[in-house]
């Protein structure tokens, strides 16, 4: 059975939690700084979620999808940035940014129903 993608993106914010703990213990500024980039992002991403299941409106709906999704390409730019600074190894981030795509793909989904299904 899937996963319901608000539990999926509380997951992906624990996730990026752990990360940026991780990258805390580093002692790297240069980690400090990208890993609260991608917090911010990644933990957005499952707030816009949960605020769309209260929507107003279809129109409401949309947009938070819509916020979630930008914050889910945003996260996915700073986990690449992470990846090419070579701040953690690309064996360990390889699973995060796939999950990144994934629910990427979800939310899009969701947003190219719900508009389809508005008419």
């Amino acid at each position: 059975m899937p996963q319901d993608i608000e539990d999926r993106t509380l997951e992906y914010g624990l996730r990026a939690v752990k990360l940026y703990r991780h990258l805390q213990d580093k002692k790297d500024g240069v980690g400090w700084v990208l890993g609260k980039q991608f917090l911010r992002s990644a933990t957005s991403i499952g707030a816009n979620v949960s605020e769309a299941q209260a929507g107003e409106s279809r129109s409401d709906f949309i947009h938070r999808y819509s916020i979630a999704q930008k914050e889910a390409r945003e996260s996915r730019y700073w986990l690449n940035l992470i990846l090419r600074a070579e701040v953690v190894p690309a064996k360990n981030l390889a699973p995060l940014l796939q999950e990144t795509n994934e629910v990427l793909a979800v939310i899009t989904r969701i947003i190219v129903n719900t508009k389809k299904n508005s008419g």
